[in-house]
Formats: structure tokens, C-alpha cells, sequence
């Protein structure tokens, strides 16, 4: 229907059709300036360099080294991208058009498309090449929509646009468009044109109208390679290989030299049909065949039982310097495998390993027949046990090979472990690919494979019904797994395990706990999965008495020393605090395993180190390797600076192992080491060694490690290197950016993240908008954190109903504050204890103190413990509005001593009211727990002075000398542009200080002719 529409837009006229192109024309605007212009000069070696990255790209099209080329020239690609975007020129003329060709080319879909939209000018060059890499990706709809957009831009196509159309048509086997689109290239008087010529006879042939392809053939003046190979394989796909002969005999004739597709098309007709000494023939006129050409003839003589002359083809091809593809070596190894020249094949063999191809499907399921018809069953099974992605072809070569050696027995045992791995055809093939989008946890992709295993009526199977409930459970959609689970009339163990897991990795025991008992009551044996999985719940929640009674379960099934089981026994004892008894299970196994002794060393890591690096040792003189996850756990174990010597010992281990830049959490778990022991310019130099510049795993824990040092600064600009290396942010880079914008009160920054945030796509993830509501509440933007919790589409966290409840309590919301915490109740979101102390805080600051005990007794009734911060909260309640009595009584009544904090919190309030006696209570206490605060001493001070009581003002003032107290002085900052202006009190370092002195000075003159006299006796302790 769409090729239909485009008709009505295509042109009808000669006029502006083929615009002439200088390169060099139309480089630049200041191109027409001296040649010794830098940003010229810059202009031009982009441009080179790009456009020779583009024809690399085309002469790699083909074969093997196509993927590390085009990856070599995507980075090249975003490199140029990435200075001309600094320079300011990478969108025009020239150079923008070369950079989208170079996207084009590599088939980057997605940068292609953006470096599209923004160029300065789109002229026919740029849509041509954004057309043609649409039609190499079988994109056929887009590109019939792209040229309907290229007319509507009236932008004219021109002959190569013509011919991508006509490739699409043939693709589409689309006659009636591709004849109308002939019409329109003869009325634009492009019919002698080479591209059109050859994409016309390349249409009609493949929508199996070779006369009219013929005809196009005959009509032209002067043809070029493609249109003679165009019609050659037009005749070979409608089954006429003399006339296809013909043409190529012709083509010889009149002086045109055949390429390597037209040679390749005719020798493959001739070993379709048998005719190998054709073949031949043909062949040894190719002037350097490639690949390709050899392939076709190693698999057709091996097909057609001349097994010695594929071997001869497949030497003459390494001699010949041609490197083998998969397709080559499984020829060669079937010609193999029927001789059974065990000695060829065993070279062979090596040419695999040496190409590493042998893990790959294909050549795998080659070698083991090979091996099985040289009798040489274990070396088959050797080949099948080492690669690692098995299919159904590979499964059928092991049976085959054990069924032709006689191993019946064998032959049942793999033919049930092929069962129980999934791969058999129809149901089987579906259980491995649900078990993919499981790993992969592609849930809408299981949902379409579901269905078609629903469409198809495939027989209900057990092995396809528990792939379902595991995909389904690693994608987290919970309810269809229970509602699959439930379907099940047959369970099986594996039904159950894929169940329980499942809830037990979405974090909800709960049902994980149900589902476990269930299953025991009807009588099902938990296996180690069963085990490990609930014994994982109870480690999660520190359930130790159903842990405990899982161990016995455990006990009586005899699975307690086993490997998986023991080490979730031994993990579940240590994350329940309870060491000694994780100790005794791993004495008590009689056989230790790495995965044992991480459980072990992560549970000892975070409370003694020293025994956990004695556990490794004892590991190693065991001959247990080291895995990435033992040095990960004594690494985050590491967490303050006097660890930082034990961490740098295990940083050396890792590097002599050659373990640093294999696994991106361990570079994540030494940044963390650094940055928790304060050695934040070891953690950049570290991350500087990082060869993986792109991840942004890394970048994030860098990030995340100076906010959690307060170096907030250093934190944004970390965030602005990351951006220019085109690395996108994820969710946890996003939080901890905002964090820091929060801390630091960067307004600016925080809009232009919220703004990439929109862009990316994170702007529907929870964690995301809560930490944007945290910073724009923190910057004092209270209006916009509402207005991004009120676009939230979920609120299913209760995360952003603190946020925003904290946001408005810390910004004098209180209202706002108590009416969002109604509405999340309303919702049945449980508050946590961070919600308690933003309701407390918002009560506080709108004197609401009967609503505030109450919500502080109802704290009890969801099951927290109120804690220091939440007592401070209601004394500060209490003392804030005049009931300081109530508010002592309160201290006093508290079942554990009192910190700073709520002495603080009273002292506060006995300064607001000039309640001496309590002040100096509350002082004297405060004083003891930090005799080096200056806070109590100015706070009693102050209410000293209102009363008129100067003697024990003067009396703090010495005492603070004598101790060597020092009040620090308040700072203030301002963001002026991009620079960031730091006021502190007395200091006069800033460039502009006379100026704002002085601007100070006429501000506090008119505000003293309005009649306002500032408090002195508050800030008598200021004066020295």
C-alpha cells in the first residue's frame, strides 16, 4: 500500500535531477579562505580521513573480517564525529555527508539516523545513503518511506536513488511498482544509466520476468559488469543455464571481464547440476578466486562423492593464501568423515583451533561426525563437550556418532540429557530459545514465542511448560509464571524450582517460603536447586529458624554436604550473623569447592578480614582457583582507609592473575576500595588503566564514589567526561549524578541532566525520578519535584513518595508534606522509616503536635523501631512549640542514652523560648558527648545574652579559649554562569570582594532607613 502512495509523488520532470557534486566545492562556508586556516585544514583531513574509512568498509564487505572492520570503523567513525562536533563543522557539506556513508556503510542503524537529522543540509548524496543502508538491512518499508520523505523535501532522486528503489521492488518481488518506477527513470531520460540498467534487470529477474529483463539488456547501449551479471543469474534463477551460458560467453566476447559474482553464479549453476568438470573448467579461469568461489567447489565435489578433489580443492586454497571460513572447513571435514582419513582430519582440527572455529555449531557437528566415522568416539565427545552453544545438529552428530560405533547405551543417556537440556526438534527447539529470553530476560520476545507455541498446537510438553514458568520468572512478570505454573497437570521438580526461584530473585520470600512448603506436601524430593533457592530466601530476610529447618531437610534428603547446597547453607549461617555454624558446614563437606569457599570468605570478609585472607591462602593450598567473585568479596571488605594496605595486596593478586579488565565488577569493586578509603586520585588513575573506556559500569562507580565523598564538583565533571566519550548513562549513573547536583545545590546541571534523562528514555524508571524530585527539593525547586511526581506513571516504590514527602517537609511544605503521605496510604505502599522522619520533620514545621505523636506511635504498628533521628524529630516537635517539659520528659523516658542529636534538638528549642535551665542542661550534656562542637556553646550563649545574664556569656567565651574551640565559619555560594562563587564569613579572596562590600554596605544602609535593626546580641560570639 505504501509503494502505491509513492507513485503519486514521484517526479515528473527532467529538471535538477542529477546534481553535479564537488566535494571540495562545498566543504565548508569558509572554505573559499586561505588554505593555512586551521579549522580548513582540520576540515579537510576529516573528510579524508572518513571517506577512507568508507571504502575500507566497502572493500571488507564480504567474509569473515567484516565484523572487527566495521567495528574499527564505527569507533573511527565517532571519533571523527566527536572533533567535528568540538570544531563546530561535522554536520556540513562534505564531511557530514562522509560521516553518515560511514554509519551507512557499517550498518549502524541508529547513528546513521541521528548524524541524518542533523545535518546542516540534506541533499541527494545523504539520502541516498541513509536509502541504501535501510535496503542492505532488508528494511524494504523504510526505504519506500524514505524516498517518499527525500520528494516531499524536494529533494530530487537521481539514478543510484533509482536503483535502490528498484532493488527494494525485486526484493518485494513487486513487478507492478518496479514497472512504474521503469517509467519513471525513462521519463527523467536515466534508462542508459549503468545503476538503473542493472537494477531493472535485476528486478525483473527476480520477480521472474526474465524477458522483460532481456529486454532491458537488449535495449541498452553500453552495459556494464553488474547488468551482464544481473541477466546471467536472471536465467540461472529461472532454471535456463544454457541461455545464462550464453550471456556469459557474450560478455567475454565483446571485451568485458567477468567479476567475481558472475564467475561464482555460473560455476555454482554448473554444481547444482552436476557438471563438477564445467566447473572446474570455469574455475580455472577465475583470475584470484575468493573464498566464495572456493566454498562452492569443496561442497560440491564433497556433495557429489569426490571426496579426494574437495581435500586437493581445500590444500590448492591455503596454498593459495585464501583463509577458510566455517563453510569451507565443514565441507572439507564431511569429504573427511566419508575417507575416514583420521590424519587429514586431525589437521584440519588444528586449522579450527587455529582460526578459532572449533566451539563454533557448525564445524563442531563436522568434527564429531568426523571423528565418529574414524572411530574415534571419545575425541568426538571431547569436540561436543567443548562447545558450549549445542543445537539440535550437533546433538544429532554425537547420537549418530555413538549409534554407528555401537554405543547403545550411551546413545540413551545423551538422547536424555538432550531431553533434559532442551534441544529436540519442534517443542525441544522452543524450550531452548524460552531459556534464552530467560537468561536474557526478554520478556516481550517469550510472550511472542508463547504464542506461537500456542498457534501451532503443539502437544502440551512438560520440558516446553517449564521453560514457560522460568521465562516468565526471570523476566519478573510473576503472575503469568504462577498462572503457567498452575496450568502444569504433571509437575515436575523442575516445575517447582523454576517457581521458586523465580519469586526468590524477584525479592519475595514470602511466596518463595508458600511455594517450598507446597511443594513438600505433595510430596516432592527438594533437590539442590530446591535447596539453594530457599536457603537463598532465608539468608535474604535472616530468617535463621527456617534456615535451620531447611538444614534439616537438607540432612534427611542426604544433600547437605553437597556443593550447591552446602555453600547456601554456608552463605544462609553467615548472612544471619551466625559465623561458627557457616564454619561447621564447611568443615563438615568432604569436598571444597570455590563456590563454597567465596560463601565462606564473604561471610567472614565484612567483619574480620584477616580471617577471611586466611581462608583464601588456605583456598589456594587446596588448589582452588581464585574466582573473580573471591577477590569482589574481600575487595568490598575493604571499605575504610586502614584496609587500603590489605586492598592494594589483593589489587596486585588481581593484575598478576590478568583479572582486571576481564570482568567489569571487579574494576567496580576496586574503584570502590579507593574511593572508600579516601584515595580518590588512585581510584582515577586506576580507571585511566581501564581499556573499556565505554562501560558505563565503571564510569558510574567512579561517579558514585566521589558523591559518596562529598567531592560533588569533581563528581559532575566526571559525568561531562563521560558524555563527550558517548557513553550512555543507566540508571545508576543518573542517581548518583543527581545526588550530587542535590548536594552541591546545582540547579543547572540537574535541568540538564532531567533533560538527557527525557531523552534516554529513563524518565519512566522510579529510582530515576525519585532522585530528580530528591535534587530539585534539595535546590529549593519544590514546584518541579511535584510536578515530576505527579507525571510518574508508577509509584510503586516507596522511594518516591519519600522523596517527595522529604522534599516538602525540608522546604516548609508541611501541608503538602502529610497530604502526599495520606495519598501513599491510600495506595497501599507500606512507609519505611525514612517516611516516619519526613512526616515527623513536615509535623514539626507546622506545629502540628498531636498529629505528630500519633504518627509516631502508629510507627510501631508497621513494625519499625524507632530510631535516634526519629526521638530528635519529636523533641524538635515538642521544643519548637513551647512544650519543653514534655519534651525533657520525653528524653528522659527514652529506654537508651540520648545521642547529640536530641540534646541538640532541645538545646535548639530552649534557645528559641530562653528557657535557661534546660538550655544549660541540654548544653552540658551535648558539650560532654562533643566537647569540641562550637554549636552548644553559641546556642546557651545566645540565650545567655537575651536574658541579660553577661557574666556567663563571658564565662562560655573563655571557657571556649581555654578548651581551643573554634567556631567555623559559615559558607555561602552563588552559580554565576558556570562559575561557581564561594562566600565565607570574614574572608575577603574573592576577585570582586570591594565591589560586593560596598554594594553590601548601600543594601544595609536602606535597610536601616526602612527601620530594620539587626539582632546583635545573637552574634556577640563573632566578635573577637
Amino acid at each position: 500500500m505504501r509503494l502505491r502512495c509513492l507513485c503519486r509523488t514521484l517526479p515528473t520532470s527532467e529538471s535538477n535531477l542529477f546534481f553535479p557534486y564537488s566535494f571540495f566545492s562545498t566543504i565548508h562556508p569558509q572554505s573559499n579562505r586561505s588554505s593555512t586556516n586551521p579549522q580548513h585544514e582540520s576540515y579537510i583531513q576529516l573528510s579524508s580521513l572518513c571517506l577512507r574509512q568508507c571504502a575500507k568498509v566497502k572493500t571488507h564487505c564480504m567474509f569473515d573480517e567484516m565484523s572487527q572492520t566495521r567495528e574499527e570503523a564505527l569507533k573511527a567513525g565517532k571519533l571523527i564525529q566527536a572533533r567535528g562536533l568540538k570544531l563546530g563543522f561535522w554536520s556540513k557539506g562534505l564531511l557530514g555527508n562522509a560521516i553518515l556513508d560511514l554509519y551507512a556503510k557499517c550498518g549502524d542503524v541508529d547513528s546513521a539516523a541521528k548524524a541524518f537529522i542533523g545535518l546542516e543540509k540534506r541533499d541527494v548524496l545523504a539520502w541516498n545513503s541513509i536509502i541504501s543502508m535501510y535496503l542492505k538491512r532488508g528494511l524494504l518499508e523504510e526505504v519506500v518511506l524514505s524516498i517518499g520523505s527525500m520528494l516531499n523535501s524536494g529533494i530530487l532522486p537521481n539514478e543510484f536513488t533509482f536503483a535502490t528503489l528498484l532493488s527494494a521492488c525485486a526484493r518485494l518481488k513487486d513487478v507492478e511498482f518496479g514497472r512504474l518506477v521503469h517509467c519513471y527513470v525513462v521519463k527523467m531520460g536515466l534508462e542508459a544509466s549503468s545503476f538503473c540498467e542493472g537494477a531493472l534487470i535485476d528486478m525483473y529477474s527476480k520477480c521472474n520476468y526474465v524477458t522483460d529483463a532481456r529486454r532491458v539488456f537488449d535495449g541498452s547501449m553500453d552495459l556494464d559488469t553488474v547488468s551482464w551479471t544481473s541477466m546471467i543469474a536472471g536465467y540461472i534463477q529461472d532454471g535456463l543455464l544454457e541461455e545464462a551460458l550464453k550471456v556469459f560467453e557474450t560478455m567475454q566476447k565483446v571485451g568485458h571481464v567477468p567479476d567475481q559474482v558472475a564467475f561464482v553464479t555460473i560455476i555454482n549453476a554448473f554444481v547444482s547440476l552436476g557438471r563438477l568438470d564445467d566447473a572446474c573448467a570455469l574455475f580455472s579461469q577465475m583470475p584470484n578466486p575468493n573464498v566464495v568461489a572456493w566454498n562452492v567447489m569443496i561442497s560440491g565435489h564433497a556433495k557429489r562423492g569426490k571426496e579426494v578433489e574437495a581435500i586437493e580443492f581445500f590444500q590448492n586454497m591455503r596454498a593459495s593464501g585464501v583463509k577458510p571460513t566455517r563453510s569451507t572447513l565443514g565441507s572439507v571435514l564431511s569429504a573427511i568423515a566419508c575417507l575416514a582419513a583420521l590424519d587429514f582430519g586431525l589437521l584440519v582440527h588444528a586449522e579450527a583451533v587455529k582460526q578459532g572455529l572449533n566451539s563454533n555449531v557448525y564445524v563442531g557437528s563436522s568434527l564429531i561426525s568426523m571423528y565418529a566415522k574414524c572411530e574415534k568416539i571419545d575425541a568426538a565427545r571431547k569436540v561436543f563437550d567443548g562447545v558450549y552453544e549445542k543445537n539440535v545438529v550437533l546433538w544429532n552428530a554425537m547420537l549418530g556418532g555413538y549409534a554407528q560405533n555401537g554405543y547403545a547405551e550411551e546413545v540413551i543417556e545423551l538422547f536424555s540429557q538432550m531431553k533434559w537440556s532442551g534441544f529436540h526438534p519442534d517443542e525441544f527447539t522452543y524450550t531452548s530459545i524460552l531459556s534464552a529470553c530467560a537468561c536474557l530476560q526478554c520478556l516481550e520476545t517469550g510472550q511472542q514465542f508463547h504464542a506461537f507455541i500456542i498457534k501451532n498446537k503443539f502437544p502440551s510438553n512438560l520440558f516446553v511448560e517449564n521453560a514457560l514458568v522460568d521465562m516468565y520468572a526471570k523476566s519478573g512478570a510473576l503472575k503469568d509464571a504462577r498462572h503457567q505454573f498452575e496450568i502444569i497437570k504433571n509437575r515436575d521438580i523442575v516445575s517447582w524450582n523454576a517457581i521458586i526461584v523465580g519469586y526468590v530473585q524477584e525479592e519475595n520470600e514470602l511466596e518463595a517460603f508458600n511455594m517450598f512448603r507446597r511443594m513438600i506436601l505433595y510430596r516432592f524430593v527438594p533437590d539442590e536447586v530446591s535447596l539453594a533457592s530457599i536457603l537463598s530466601a532465608c539468608a535474604n530476610v535472616q530468617s535463621l529458624e527456617q534456615g535451620k529447618l531447611v538444614h534439616s531437610l537438607a540432612v534427611k534428603s542426604g544433600l547437605e554436604k553437597s556443593i550447591y547446597a552446602g555453600s547456601a547453607l554456608i552463605d544462609m549461617y553467615a548472612k544471619c550473623g551466625v559465623i561458627k555454624d557457616a564454619r561447621k558446614v564447611l568443615c563438615g563437606m568432604p569436598r571444597w569447592g570455590v563456590v563454597s569457599m567465596n560463601a565462606m570468605i564473604a561471610g567472614y570478609a565484612p567483619k574480620d578480614i584477616g580471617e577471611a585472607t586466611v581462608l583464601f591462602r588456605e583456598m589456594q593450598v587446596h588448589g582452588l582457583k581464585p574466582s573473580e567473585v573471591t577477590f569482589a568479596s574481600l575487595l568490598d571488605a575493604c571499605d575504610e582507609p586502614p584496609k587500603l594496605n590489605i586492598g592494594r595486596q589483593i589489587h596486585s593478586l588481581v593484575v598478576k592473575r590478568g583479572l582486571l579488565y576481564d570482568e567489569e565488577f571487579l574494576g567496580v569493586s576496586l574503584l570502590h576500595m579507593y574511593m572508600n578509603s579516601l584515595r580518590d586520585t588512585d581510584a582515577r588513575i586506576l580507571f585511566a588503566e581501564f581499556q573499556n573506556r565505554k562501560s558505563a559500569v565503571l564510569w558510574t562507580a567512579l561517579i558514585s564514589g566521589h558523591t559518596q565523598n562529598d567531592c560533588n564538583e569533581k563528581a559532575l565533571h566526571l559525568f561531562r567526561e563521560m558524555h563527550s566519550y558517548n557513553v550512555l548513562p543507566d540508571q545508576a549513573t543518573f542517581v548518583s549524578v543527581l545526588r550530587a547536583c542535590a548536594v552541591s545545590s546545582s540547579l543547572r546541571e540537574g535541568r540538564l541532566i532531567h533533560t538527557l534523562i527525557y531523552h534516554t528514555g529513563y524518565g519512566l524508571d522510579e529510582s530515576t525520578t525519585s532522585a530528580l524530585i530528591d535534587m530539585y527539593a534539595k535546590c529549593g525547586e519544590v514546584k518541579f519535584s511535584a510536578q515530576v511526581f505527579e507525571e510518574m506513571n508508577s509509584k510503586n516504590d516507596i522511594i518516591c513518595w519519600n522523596s517527595m514527602i522529604v522534599g516538602f517537609a525540608k522546604n516548609g511544605y508541611a501541608e503538602d508534606a502529610l497530604r502526599i503521605f495520606s495519598e501513599m496510604k491510600q495506595t497501599h505502599v507500606m512507609p519505611d522509616d525514612v517516611t516516619f522522619l519526613g512526616v515527623l520533620t513536615a509535623c514539626s514545621h507546622a506545629g502540628k503536635v498531636t498529629e505528630g505523636r500519633q504518627i509516631f506511635d502508629t510507627m510501631v504498628n508497621y513494625g519499625i523501631q524507632p530510631r535516634v533521628d526519629h526521638c530528635a524529630c519529636i523533641v524538635d516537635l515538642l521544643g519548637r512549640w513551647g512544650f519543653l517539659k514534655e519534651a525533657e520528659d520525653f528524653i528522659d523516658s527514652l529506654k537508651f542514652e540520648p545521642d547529640a542529636m536530641i540534646w541538640a534538638a532541645l538545646l535548639g528549642a530552649c534557645r528559641i523560648h530562653g528557657d535557661e535551665i534546660r538550655g544549660r542542661r541540654a548544653a552540658k550534656k551535648l558539650i560532654e558527648l562533643e566537647p569540641l562542637n562550637s554549636s552548644p556553646y553559641v546556642l546557651l550563649s545566645n540565650i545567655y545574652a537575651a536574658t541579660g545574664n553577661w557574666d556567663e556569656v563571658n564565662a562560655l567565651r573563655k571557657a571556649m579559649r581555654e578548651k581551643r574551640v573554634q567556631k567555623f565559619p559559615g559558607c555561602s555560594w552563588i552559580v554565576v554562569g558556570r562559575k561557581k562563587n564561594l562566600f565565607v564569613a570574614g574572608d575577603k579572596s574573592h576577585p570582586k570582594a570591594d565591589v560586593i562590600e560596598d554594594i553590601l554596605k548601600h543594601l544595609v544602609l536602606l535597610m536601616t532607613e526602612d527601620g530594620y535593626a539587626p539582632e546583635v546580641d545573637l552574634l556577640l560570639l563573632e566578635e573577637e
